[in-house]
């Protein structure tokens, strides 16, 4: 008999008075800020900065959003008029600026969408990540019913013996890698014989680390057994005293990669000898509909999938940030459009999928106008200083103003600047260790002045089999970037070369045009 379970949606129901019990405790300061962030991120809430809000994270396994769960997004941001809106790395959405009973009332009704919150935060096993075009893309092949499987497994552990820190999953169908599956803390990386490979122990923020190869040929309804032994290896081997380096790339540093492969494969046995966790009814759908009216052009926003005569739609609002009015009118327009889901990306874009023609050409006018037109626009960054208790720097303000400096200069070729990752602190919540541009929060004195600075990151990849983390090279202050970006994206385009061809011809070109601006 098979030892996976159903979720149980009314379980995390009964979680939430014990939320609201110790939410009031804190908003009328009978517990501090470190012991409320110490509670609350279990529920997938943490009070802001300043400790007068809250933010929730809503999980959209493996980052689909289907209609209904679009829908009741749009019903809440309208009830409480709530902004921002953040489509977040791990394809979440984050709700900001929430009074308690907002929180209280959001958590309650989203369960009965099938949407989690509970071990949004903490030392939980976090959303499972997914490649976004997975199942209309050109790929080895449909990932998404395995991610989903897998979050669902993973729920399960929640209340079940801590472990030292988070555990963050992810599924990749192509080498395209976008969910960074060969640096998580576990990843399943599909192979063009319908197999997967699994990486483990790798990971963002200080210290950071490429995952280690623990195993081949894995059969994808074996998966549950994988994410049990990752689980039992990091309860085993993961640091319980010091949280700073307590997440499972620091297992590397314990167990070496041969040690590491030999201790997964223990665990697999363990709980292949004591478990029944293999899949039996995993469906892979099929997308039946046809394409309807004029055919389309390709573009930065529209893109053919792999089913004739359907598109999928880039929508990348511009820092993630999406404002409760789109949010309403895409939920008003796409219900009622056949198979027609919100695909959330992990660099806080998306996409909205298995559109007609005549579907996209409607959610074009809504999209068009706040959606990145080009690369440099699509850059990330994360909710920043202004709202997050640990944040150093307004990375979202810092991103607002390069993004427009560059379109104020008017003339920057759309091809000369890549997409570039500006993270507020050391946790890499921006991914700036992996991209060919990041920046990361800093502070630096000059003249015995305190100055907001970032350092600056180059030459990071994620593609798989070319997976490289950035070096940092220098600090540049805040007030400095959109400056350097101008500077950089003009001269680029004066090569009349594209920013990756650019780069190539010129190896130490970054650093030596940013030179001038280094503190």
């Amino acid at each position: 008999m098979s030892d996976i379970k159903p979720v149980d949606y009314e379980s995390f129901k009964k979680q939430i008075p014990l939320f609201k019990e110790k939410s009031e405790e804190f908003y009328n300061k009978t517990m501090n800020m470190k012991d409320y962030k110490s509670f609350s991120g279990k529920y997938g809430s943490y009070a802001q900065r300043g400790g007068k809000k809250n933010m929730l994270r809503l999980r959209m396994t493996a980052g689909k959003v289907t209609p209904d769960k679009l829908h009741f997004v749009a019903d809440m941001a309208d009830k409480y008029a709530i902004e921002p809106i953040h489509f977040t790395t791990c394809q979440t959405i984050q709700l900001h600026n929430l009074d308690l009973d907002a929180v209280v009332d959001i958590m309650d009704k989203a369960l009965d969408h099938k949407i989690v919150w509970y071990g949004g935060g903490g030392d939980y096993p976090r959303n499972v990540m997914c490649s976004p075009l997975s199942g209309v893309e050109e790929e080895y092949f449909d990932v998404m019913p395995y991610a989903e499987t897998a979050a669902n497994f993973l729920l399960d552990f929640i209340d079940k013996e801590k472990m030292p820190r988070k555990l963050k999953v992810g599924f990749s169908n192509n080498q395209k890698n976008e969910p960074h599956a060969t640096f998580r803390d576990l990843g399943f990386v599909a192979r063009p014989d319908g197999k997967f490979d699994v990486y483990c122990a790798g990971g963002l923020g200080r210290d950071p680390k490429l995952g280690v190869l623990v195993a081949e040929d894995v059969d994808p309804n074996e998966i549950l057994y994988y994410i049990e032994a990752m689980i039992l290896l990091f309860r085993a081997y993961g640091n319980y005293e010091n949280r700073a380096k307590a997440r499972t790339r620091y297992m590397q540093d314990v167990l070496g990669a041969d040690g590491l492969r030999k201790e997964f494969a223990k665990y697999l046995t363990q709980v292949k000898e004591s478990r029944d966790l293999t899949l039996t009814d995993v469906e892979i759908p099929e997308i039946t509909k046809k394409g309807e009216g004029e055919p389309l052009e390709e573009s930065f926003i529209v893109h053919k999938q792999k089913q004739p005569g359907l598109y999928a739609l880039l929508y990348h609002p511009r820092g993630g940030i999406v404002t409760k009015e789109t949010v309403r009118a895409l939920s008003d327009a796409i219900d009622g459009m056949e198979d027609v889901e919100v695909r959330l990306k992990p660099d806080e874009g998306s996409y909205i999928i298995n559109l007609t023609a005549d579907e996209a050409r409607k959610i074009l006018a809504i999209i068009e106008a706040d959606a990145a037109k080009n690369e440099f626009e699509t850059s990330e960054g994360c909710i920043g200083a202004t709202i997050c208790q640990v944040g150093l720097r307004d990375s979202q303000g810092a991103l607002k103003a390069v993004l427009e400096a560059v379109k104020e200069a008017g003339d920057i070729a759309d091809n000369a600047l890549p997409q570039i990752h500006i993270s507020g602190c050391t946790s890499s919540c921006a991914a700036h260790q992996i991209a060919p541009i990041g920046f990361r929060g800093n502070l630096k004195v000059v003249d015995k002045k305190p100055v907001p600075a970032f350092s600056m990151f180059v030459e990071g990849e994620d593609i798989q089999g070319n997976e490289k983390l950035g070096q940092e090279v220098g600090i540049i202050a805040e007030k400095d970037l959109p400056a350097f970006l101008v500077k950089l994206g003009r001269d680029i385009t004066k090569s009349g070369l594209s920013f990756e061809e650019w780069q190539s011809a010129n190896p130490n070109g970054l650093v030596e045009e940013a030179q001038e601006f280094f503190l």
